[in-house]
């Protein structure tokens, strides 16, 4: 049996293509989901695992729809081999039927594997650069000195509570508490 396997990354995306692929391709069961492909713990994929016997093959459309790590696809192929199964990736003609596929899996997980470790290199040396150039990284601040500010006048009101305060400004509870907290070990806002 063909058995199929769909992911996205975020809840935004959606598997529609790639489940149009799967399907024909023959695939008889498809498994999807939404989480990242550096993620091991996706319990759609341990359900197409659970339900793989010998002489099935995984089918995806892409290879990092499986994984995004080479090793994990290594460790997913060996799961696949002791079960008896195989595995098909539709866009890079990739199976692992063959010794001839599966050497050609390995190679191309390698270039895979390095494209990415490019891609952190280069994100690093980026963020050196801009911290070295004064630059502030991170998500910029949702409220003003000037709001905080207020909150911490808020929260000395005995009438106001947390809850009342964050609707007011338009952030979380945790957001309140963290602030209090930091008004209570320094004494001021940060």
């Amino acid at each position: 049996m063909r058995i199929g396997y769909a992911r996205v990354s975020t809840i935004d995306q959606n598997t529609s293509a790639q489940i149009e692929a799967l399907k024909a391709a023959g695939c008889e069961k498809i498994f999807q989901e939404k989480e990242s492909g550096g993620r091991w713990d996706r319990p759609e994929l341990h359900k197409a695992f659970d339900m793989m016997r010998a002489g099935d093959e995984l089918v995806v459309l892409k290879l990092d729809r499986l994984s995004r790590s080479l090793r994990d696809l290594i460790l997913l192929l060996e799961k696949l081999n002791e079960i008896g199964a195989s595995f098909c990736s539709l866009t890079e003609s990739i199976e692992t039927k063959s010794a001839a596929g599966k050497m050609l899996f390995s190679i191309l997980g390698s270039f895979a594997e390095f494209e990415r470790e490019l891609i952190r290199e280069r994100t690093k040396t980026g963020l050196e650069n801009a911290k070295a150039h004064g630059k502030k990284l991170g998500r910029p601040q949702k409220l003003s000195a000037a709001q905080k500010r207020e909150m911490v006048k808020m929260l000395e009101d005995p009438d106001k509570t947390g809850n009342q305060i964050a609707e007011i400004f338009n952030v979380s509870n945790a957001f309140v508490s963290r602030l209090k907290r930091k008004v209570e070990v320094a004494g001021v806002p940060a």
